[in-house]
C-alpha cells in the first residue's frame, strides 16, 4: 500500500495528478466534478490522459496543465462473445500497460513534485511517499464468465487496488444503491474504502417544456458505438418532433447539422449537452455508468441500451431496470418504435441519490495535504 503521511513541505497550492482510464469517455467526464471542487478547494491540478481525453477536458479547463499518458486502446468485438473474448485475449495487453503507467509515474515523479494522485481505474498510478486515490465503482467486477471466474478477477483487482492509500466509490453504501452489486460487495479492499455519493458534471434542470421529443447520446468504444449509430440512423431521420444525436466524438467539429427534425452533433461540450438532456423528454443511451448518473441527476426518462459483452453495463441495465429507475433493452432485441411505445407505460421512479458527498471528501483530502 501507497504511503499517505507523508506530505512533508507541502506548499500553499497542493499538486494533485489526475488520470482517468480511457474506455469510453465515462471515466474522463465524471471525474470533471472531482477537478471542479480540487480547484475550489485551491489545489494546482496536472491532467495526466491521451489525446482523444485531452480534446474533451481542454475544452472546460483550458487553463490546466496536461501531460501525455497513453491509453490502454483496448479493442471490442462486433457482438456479445466477440467482445468478451477480444477482452481476454488482450488481458496480456492491459498488465503490461499497467506496469507501462506504473513506470511512467515514476519517472514523472522524479521530474515534479505532486502531493496526492487520483487515478480513476487506472492500477498502475500509485508511487511510495505519494498519497494515492483509486476510483472505482467496481469493487466486484462481473465479467460474463460465471461467479468463479468474477471471484478470481476480484481477488486480482483487490492485489491492485490495496498499492494504494485509499479507494473512492462513486456511490452510496447500503440500500439503495445506483450500481448495485458491484459497488457494495460483502468484502472490501484491505484499504480505506470511502463512497462519495454518485458524481455528475451537471447542474440540475429548471422545470420547463421539454423542447426536443427524443435525444441520443451514443458513447462507449469502437466498433460498438458506430453499430448502434447505424442501427438508430435510419429511424431517427423519418422520428416526427424534434431529434438530437450526440456521437460523443470530442476530436471532431462541434458544430450542428440538421436535416429535417434531426439536429446531429459530433460532441457536446458539458454545457450544452446538460442543456440538451433538460430540454429532452426521452434520452437513448448506453448504461455506462457515467451516463446513467447524468441521467439520474437531472431526473430525465432513459432508455438505456448496455454495450453487447460488456457484462458491467447489462448487470447496469438489469438492476436500474429492476429499481425502475430506467428502461431497458438489450440491443439486439432494440427496435425504436417498441422502445418508445414500451416507455409510456414504464412506471419510472424518481432517483434519491445524495450527488454532492464528494465534496466533502475531497475538502477532507486537501486538509489531510496541507497538514
Amino acid at each position: 500500500m501507497a504511503e499517505s503521511n507523508k506530505f512533508n513541505n507541502t506548499p500553499e497550492k497542493p499538486v494533485v495528478l489526475l488520470s482517468p482510464l480511457d474506455w469510453g469517455l465515462g471515466h474522463t467526464t465524471r471525474c470533471i466534478p472531482i477537478i471542479l471542487e480540487l480547484l475550489h478547494q485551491g489545489c494546482n491540478v496536472i491532467i495526466a490522459c491521451n489525446s482523444t481525453q485531452k480534446a474533451l477536458l481542454i475544452k472546460e479547463f483550458p487553463e490546466l496543465v496536461y501531460v501525455h499518458l497513453a491509453g490502454y486502446n483496448l479493442k471490442y468485438g462486433k457482438n456479445r462473445w466477440g467482445t468478451i473474448v477480444r477482452l481476454i485475449l488482450q488481458t496480456p495487453k492491459i498488465l503490461i500497460k499497467i506496469n507501462n503507467e506504473n513506470t511512467w509515474l515514476n519517472i514523472f515523479l522524479k521530474s515534479k513534485q505532486v502531493h496526492c494522485i487520483i487515478s480513476d481505474n487506472r492500477f498502475g498510478l500509485y508511487a511510495p511517499g505519494v498519497h494515492s486515490v483509486f476510483i472505482t465503482h467496481q469493487l466486484y467486477i462481473k465479467t460474463g464468465l460465471g461467479r468463479l471466474t468474477n471471484r478470481l478477477v476480484q481477488w486480482f483487482n483487490y492485489r491492485r487496488i490495496q498499492r494504494f492509500s485509499t479507494c473512492w466509490v462513486p456511490d452510496q453504501k447500503g440500500s439503495p444503491t445506483l450500481a448495485g452489486e458491484l459497488s457494495n460487495p460483502s468484502k472490501l479492499p484491505a484499504i480505506p474504502v470511502q463512497y462519495i455519493g454518485a458524481l455528475s458534471r451537471f447542474t440540475p434542470c429548471k422545470a420547463e417544456k421539454c423542447a426536443i421529443n427524443l435525444l441520443i447520446i451514443l458513447s462507449g468504444p469502437e466498433p460498438q458505438r458506430t453499430i448502434f449509430e447505424n442501427l438508430l440512423l435510419p429511424f431517427l431521420k423519418q422520428q416526427p418532433g424534434k431529434t438530437v444525436l450526440v456521437r460523443a466524438l470530442p476530436a471532431e467539429n462541434s458544430g450542428a447539422r440538421v436535416e429535417g427534425n434531426l439536429t446531429i452533433y459530433n460532441h457536446a461540450p458539458a454545457s450544452l449537452l446538460n442543456q440538451l438532456i433538460c430540454d429532452s423528454e426521452f434520452v437513448i443511451s448506453r448504461s455506462g455508468y457515467t451516463t446513467v448518473m447524468d441521467l439520474l441527476k437531472l431526473g430525465k426518462k432513459s432508455i438505456l441500451v448496455a454495450t453487447p459483452g460488456q457484462a458491467e453495463q447489462e448487470y447496469l441495465a438489469t438492476h436500474l431496470f429492476t429499481q425502475q429507475l430506467a428502461y431497458t433493452v438489450p440491443q439486439n432485441q432494440f427496435a425504436l418504435s417498441k422502445a418508445l411505445e414500451a416507455v409510456k407505460t414504464f412506471p419510472y421512479r424518481q432517483s434519491a441519490f445524495d450527488m454532492e458527498v464528494y465534496k466533502k471528501v475531497i475538502g477532507d483530502l486537501v486538509d489531510q495535504i496541507k497538514k
